[in-house]
């Protein structure tokens, strides 16, 4: 009997790509196969995301797109989980009655379970639980990379901002132990990976639910601990946990990457405290300043929200303030995005599309050119990059190669002639900076070949084991179709 294949399709945030490893993991060890490139899949599932207002629309347009090709191949199967799902729950059905399948973010170990019962009702099967019923990260995976890899290290929020769904759907925030952690992230070294990002909704909360303020920086300095765990990150922090002690866990601890994605939102005042954000300008621009004193190489992105209700032309102009004194080397930014649920859906002073369109295209030239200057400071330095599979869009085309320097630039550089796989080391000396990489025109000062290369030598020469428990982490894109390379940015706190 030949096995059936799956696609999984994820859209949000690296929660929802590290769910859908989890998702590949649990079809794999039911029998299923990935689907070859190109082919339609037996069963369709789509990792949903909440946070944008066209989610809606992406998620029934792609669902339209299938139903024809369910009609003609009798016992095909599509599913809806994340965050959508969780929130609309018998609406999916109601608006795509095709669907198989509709889970939520707390029950992604369903899924086979439900494909199942569906096929042999011969109806629809619609399962949300309101809270986690097991941690994820205790279900089998099919991760996307052999040399780098997420670790969940909490679920869920405990905020309450104003323009976010995610604790509503992902519910209150729950811990892993510290043992579990440390022990997964072992078995990760021991499989090849040698990068982790630690992950959680507001990861530097850490700790709250097991009463310990320090939990996050003692699990950062244990991480320093790993024999041949090289790189360590973490996302996404929220400024009202980021404390001194992280910063010098930051500082100290050698394989911790001196790179912070800390979430801005606003500049002014006003709004934060309308956002329910609670800090203020100064003590943002606070944790900026300590964290360059402690590590003046530290890369710091944020995330931004252009046009929330009641921003004047005066609390933007606190915004490109801010941004100014911050530097940082990147910003994802966000033009506000009603979202029914959420209070600020309801809140007056709604500003018009074109004067937040015109705010928007403001703050990305500044931003623009802010990166760019500080991307040129890194020309003339000699870089360590690991080397990444599917980084570079244009490799093939101009023979290049990609990958991330420590503090997560993405760097593309001359192929050389020895043999290099992803998961590799490279030196490389940068000769040209943009305004979102940086060049090396030359050939790589030296290579050291590591055990992540040879992890992901072993993964591309043998079929991958069907079931079976691969390791990795996807690279950055959106949105992702776990099968092929890709990965996303979406809800940070």
């Amino acid at each position: 009997m030949t096995a059936r294949s799956y696609e999984v399709r994820t859209y949000g945030c690296q929660m929802n790509v590290h769910d859908s490893e989890r998702l590949s993991g649990l079809l794999e060890e039911a029998g299923y196969v990935r689907v070859p490139k190109g082919e339609q899949a037996d069963v369709v599932v789509f990792n949903t995301c909440a946070v944008r207002e066209n989610a809606d629309n992406k998620l029934y347009g792609n669902l339209g797109h299938l139903a024809p090709a369910k009609a003609e191949r009798p016992g095909m199967q599509i599913a809806v989980g994340g965050c959508l799902a969780q929130k609309d729950r018998d609406t999916i059905v109601r608006k795509a009655p095709w669907v198989d399948v509709v889970f939520g973010t707390h029950n992604v170990g369903s899924l086979p379970v439900l494909l199942e019962r569906a096929r042999v009702a011969q109806e629809a099967q619609v399962e949300i639980l309101e809270s986690l019923d097991v941690f994820p990260s205790t279900l089998p995976t099919r991760r996307e990379s052999a040399y780098a890899a997420w670790v969940a290290i909490s679920v869920g929020c405990n905020n309450t901002c104003t323009f976010c769904i995610v604790p509503a759907l992902r519910g209150k925030e729950k811990d892993r132990r510290p043992g579990d952690v440390l022990a997964e992230i072992e078995t990760l070294v021991g499989e090849g990976v040698i990068e982790v990002t630690l992950l959680g909704q507001n990861v530097n909360a850490y700790g709250s639910d097991m009463g310990d303020r320090e939990a996050f920086s003692k699990l950062l300095r244990s991480c320093g601990r790993i024999d041949g765990l090289e790189r360590v990150r973490f996302t996404s922090p929220h400024p009202r946990d980021f404390t001194d002690d992280v910063i010098a866990a930051m500082a100290e601890t050698p394989n911790v990457m001196h790179q912070l994605h800390m979430p801005l939102q606003s500049g002014s005042d006003t709004m934060l405290r309308a956002m329910r954000r609670s800090y203020r300008q100064d003590r943002y621009l606070g944790i900026i300043e300590r964290v360059r004193a402690a590590m003046p190489d530290a890369a710091i992105s944020t995330d931004i929200i252009v046009g929330f209700p009641g921003e004047t032309d005066e609390d933007f102009e606190q915004t490109l303030h801010t941004v100014r004194e911050a530097r940082f080397a990147a910003a994802f930014t966000f033009q506000y995005s009603k979202r029914p649920g959420t209070p600020a859906a309801t809140m007056d002073g709604q500003v018009p599309k074109e004067v937040v369109t015109e705010r928007y295209q403001r703050l990305l030239a500044l931003q623009e050119e802010i990166s760019w200057a500080e991307n040129r400071t890194q020309v003339g330095r000699t870089l360590e990059v690991l080397v990444a599979e599917g980084e570079g869009r244009k490799d093939h085309d101009t023979a290049r190669l990609s990958g991330r320097a420590p503090d997560n630039r993405l760097v593309h550089f001359e192929r050389p002639a020895e043999g290099v796989r992803p998961g590799d080391m490279v030196s490389v000396e940068i000769t040209y900076a943009a305004p979102h990489h940086l060049l090396a025109e030359r050939p790589p000062l030296a290579i050291r070949r590591t055990r992540a290369g040879d992890a992901w030598e072993r993964r591309t020469a043998t079929p991958a084991p069907t079931p079976g428990v691969l390791l990795g982490m996807p690279s950055v894109g959106a949105p992702v179709t776990v099968g092929a390379p890709a990965a996303t940015a979406g809800c940070r706190d």
